[in-house]
């Protein structure tokens, strides 16, 4: 082989090599430090806050209408980076994660991006399902894996963040 060929040849497995190094970095730093979600999660919870005010006061209204059903009516945060965050029910899928587009942003390490969820069956029973997160959904010490009914009180765990369902 000519001189050149091999100069050509050991450029390319540097340029190669150099590549494959700062893809690594990319990787290890995107694992490292992740998406800016307490950014998303401030803005976000802020502009759920207000308007759920009204919301509360028209469950408040339809309970008075549609008699004493034990139905629950809000969705409260007691412990973790959102303790105090409510959301009121209104027969929503609710989504939990760390994705921007959920709507409830977990600012936790031990939450996945599209972590759970929770929906209302046809019987006004809510259900929690975990959506094959790696750190796991509990409901009162119980692992999840399978779309389970929520009594009322009964705290659901996803890594730091405890939500209850209220009336």
């Amino acid at each position: 082989m000519s001189e050149l060929t091999l100069t050509v040849m050991r450029l390319g497995f540097l340029a190669v090599l150099w590549l494959f190094v700062i893809v690594a970095v990319q990787v290890i730093r995107s694992d490292l430090f992740g998406t800016r979600v307490t950014r998303r999660t401030a803005r976000r919870s802020e502009g759920q806050r207000q308007p759920q005010q009204p919301q509360r006061q028209q469950s408040a209204s339809r309970r008075g209408r549609g008699g004493g059903r034990n139905a629950p009516t809000k969705l409260v945060v007691s412990e973790g980076s959102l303790t105090g965050t409510t959301v009121a029910l209104q027969g929503q899928t609710i989504s939990l994660g760390r994705a921007h587009d959920s709507t409830i942003v977990l600012d936790d390490d031990y939450a996945s991006s599209r972590h759970a969820r929770i929906y209302p069956d046809r019987d006004g029973q809510w259900i929690v399902e975990d959506l094959g997160s790696t750190n796991g959904t509990y409901l009162d010490r119980t692992r999840l894996t399978t779309p389970t009914p929520i009594p009322p009180g009964a705290p659901i765990r996803i890594g730091k963040t405890v939500i209850e369902l209220r009336k």
